[in-house]
């Protein structure tokens, strides 16, 4: 896990419900929660963390926007990457609905990476209780994106238009010079490898006896 969560703004839970609301006396049982990140940083998700406060049901849905889509018409798009994930065994007990949970990118249904926005789902069939949402949610980035310089993890599109990979590039060492140092490398490192004896270096007697022609004379 990284060493903090992703800045983000977690925008107040609004009720889905079909009909009047002034009129209409159902319960609406679903709300939305949207969370906005920061537009110039994506984020290659790594974790989710919140508390639970009577929500029996969570989908959740990322709008990514991947480097090869730049410039292209609907470069972001809304894919779902969890599915009606349960968060309380028994909706009319209280069983899980104040609980603390993490969900890894390992148990979503798809790829987190790129993520610049998302949006949670949250449904609650059971009329016991009036009010349900999502508390204290973070949003934890991978380790890759945290601890490695940007333009490691960046791969140039090659329909993106020339002004805009000169501008992500700015700072980058030449990648031909890079190659050559770390093929070198490679070559000495195995060179060195090959030299390596695997004879145990110890003591010259055999079964108790010397080699005469491995003593010295003085």
């Amino acid at each position: 896990m990284a060493t903090g969560p992703a800045p983000c703004t977690v925008r107040s839970p609004v009720a889905l419900q079909v009909g009047d609301v002034k009129t209409d006396l159902a319960r609406p049982g679903v709300a939305v929660i949207d969370v906005a990140l920061p537009s110039a940083q994506p984020l290659d998700l790594q974790e989710i963390i919140f508390k639970n406060s009577y929500t029996a049901f969570l989908t959740v849905r990322v709008q990514r926007c991947r480097p090869c889509d730049v410039g292209r018409d609907g470069a972001r798009k809304w894919v779902t990457c969890l599915w009606n994930h349960c968060l309380m065994p028994s909706p009319h007990t209280e069983a899980g609905s104040q609980d603390y949970f993490s969900l890894s990118r390992h148990q979503l249904l798809c790829d987190v990476d790129q993520v610049t926005a998302m949006r949670l789902i949250l449904r609650q069939p059971s009329p016991f209780w009036l009010h349900f949402t999502l508390e204290e949610l973070l949003l934890y980035p991978s380790a890759l994106q945290t601890d490695f310089p940007s333009w490691l993890s960046y791969l140039a599109p090659s329909r993106t238009p020339i002004s805009i990979t000169i501008a992500c590039l700015q700072g980058v060492p030449d990648p031909e010079k890079v190659s050559t140092e770390v093929q070198q490398l490679w070559v000495l490192t195995e060179m060195i490898r090959a030299n390596q004896t695997a004879a145990r270096i110890g003591r010259f007697d055999v079964d108790g006896c010397y080699d005469i022609n491995l003593l010295s004379y003085t």
